[in-house]
């Protein structure tokens, strides 16, 4: 499944952030969705939720910020653009 890959490295670069910060908590998570990486916002969001119990993020918001050109050169990633950690 390449929505939950690209989740899981989503997950670990926000996890990262989280220890690197020192924060036990992640507020929010705002990405880019490429527009190939097959997998709809609400959906998207749906993972987010079931991916993040049980970890620094469980209860982070999820914003996602959707990029309709195909020819971009991250058009199937998902990319990271900010996390929000708890202080």
């Amino acid at each position: 499944m390449h929505e939950h890959s690209l989740l899981q490295d989503l997950l670990r670069k926000v996890d990262t952030i989280a220890r690197e910060e020192g924060s036990a908590r992640v507020v929010s998570v705002q990405v880019r969705l490429g527009a190939l990486a097959h997998i709809s916002p609400d959906h998207l969001r749906e993972h987010f939720e079931r991916a993040t119990q049980g970890t620094v993020a469980q209860g982070a918001t999820l914003l996602v910020e959707t990029d309709a050109d195909i020819h971009a050169p991250h058009a199937q990633d998902i990319l990271l653009q900010s996390v929000e950690v708890a202080t």
